[in-house]
């Protein structure tokens, strides 16, 4: 009888060892890492355990997790946070992006891009944020946060974005501190009378949440000073988006259109700490802004796309084509990549997110580096060639794979 037992054993024993669970869920091999905030550029492994990155190195071994992505020749970065973006999505007719028809639903066109945090830029107001959390935050694996609109009945255009009697900053900043798990800032736009009236009262939100405030300057006639807005009316660390725009009717460029000149409190304002977006959207991102400002020093603290149902078929197209436009405007990879996740990530006050630090939440955008024969345009029909353009392999959302677009993890998923 004891033989049986030291045989049983001695076959049990094996089976047990194979039995006991691996300490990572994915390894992530090969890849060449890019983490701005933690100056990695290079060839390294990420081990991802429970939702978060638990370590990175050279060699680790690939037994030791249940799921392993092949991810040699490409670029492995922190999750790409698109800060203006939008997304409450509905079914409402005539209320733009509030609950309407021209927002989109985060999970269909994000996570394909590489895109795990989307900020949507002021499609709700006080009054709806109810209905955002409920039908879009709740019900999204992305992760979707949202700048609050001044207006507060949201952003649902024509005369409820000029109605200043609805723009209360003691209710949006309470409203925002109430739901400052998923309220980054306040943001003001559209407003066509030749006042700061609605930008003042936003920053006075902003400073009463302690939030910064998110700026779509313009619109009006006559004109009104952008070195005035910079200097005088937004703080450190409030955000300027469509910096790229040329709609000289109403709004002043950041380019003279005369001498192709940068305007030289441009750059001082991005000294003082104003943070300047692309906000790329349907007319918002012009190279006649975009050439002269690159070849001057200036380039975007983040990149961010305005996607909506119009601009996703203009020459916007999505994230990873405006980053792809911005290298080809003299950005090095390193520097899209910081615009496009830890910079963004900084803006907004969220700096668990954004990188790839030891313990950091597993947010994670595997990118190929597309060869070919690309036509990068804008608006006016301005085109650049270019013979790359980045592609998203794989995206990692709270250390899940949520998007493979070629099969790279072993073993696949039966699904």
């Amino acid at each position: 009888m004891r033989k049986f037992y030291i045989f049983f054993a001695s076959v049990l024993l094996p089976v047990a060892l194979l039995a006991q669970p691996k300490p990572y869920n994915i390894i992530i091999k090969g890849g060449h890492v890019i983490d701005p905030k933690n100056n990695i550029n290079r060839v390294m492994d990420v081990a991802i355990a429970n939702g978060k990155v638990a370590k990175i190195a050279t060699g680790i071994d690939a037994s030791q997790a249940s799921s392993v992505v092949n991810a040699e020749g490409m670029y492995v970065t922190p999750g790409l946070i698109d800060i203006h973006g939008h997304v409450f999505a509905g079914t409402q007719p005539n209320q733009m992006y509030s609950n309407g028809f021209s927002s989109v639903m985060p999970d269909g066109f994000y996570q394909r891009v590489g895109v795990t945090t989307v900020v949507d830029a002021g499609g709700t107001g006080w009054k709806d944020f109810p209905i955002f959390k409920k039908n879009i935050i709740d019900n999204s694996q992305t992760r979707v946060l949202s700048f609050m609109n001044i207006v507060g009945s949201g952003m649902r255009g024509g005369p409820v974005e000029q109605n200043v009697d609805d723009m209360d900053p003691v209710k949006t900043a309470e409203a925002a501190m109430a739901n400052k798990e998923y309220v980054v800032g306040i943001k003001v736009a559209h407003f066509t009378s030749p006042s700061f009236v609605n930008v003042d009262r936003g920053v006075e939100a902003g400073k009463i949440a302690n939030m910064p405030v998110m700026i779509d300057f313009g619109g009006t006639k006559p004109r009104l000073s952008i070195r005035d807005l910079f200097m005088t009316h937004l703080r450190p660390g409030d955000i300027f988006t469509h910096t790229f725009g040329e709609l000289l009717d109403t709004k002043e460029a950041i380019v003279d259109t005369g001498t192709q000149k940068l305007k030289p409190f441009v750059l001082e304002a991005q000294k003082r700490g104003i943070v300047f977006d692309v906000g790329y959207g349907g007319s918002s991102f012009t190279y006649s802004q975009a050439i002269p400002a690159a070849k001057a020093g200036f380039h975007p603290n983040t990149i961010s796309t305005d996607l909506h149902i119009s601009s996703m078929k203009g020459s916007m197209k999505d994230m990873l084509s405006v980053m792809s436009k911005f290298l080809k405007l003299g950005m090095d990879l390193p520097s899209v990549i910081k615009a496009s996740s830890w910079a963004p990530a900084q803006a907004i006050k969220r700096t668990e997110l954004g990188h790839l630090s030891e313990g950091a939440i597993a947010d994670i955008a595997i990118l190929g580096m597309r060869k070919g024969n690309f036509g990068f345009y804008d608006l006016a029909g301005y085109k650049m060639q270019s013979n790359e353009k980045l592609e998203c392999e794989m995206t990692i959302k709270d250390g899940r794979i949520v998007y493979d677009l070629n099969g790279i993890v072993t073993p696949l998923p039966k699904r």
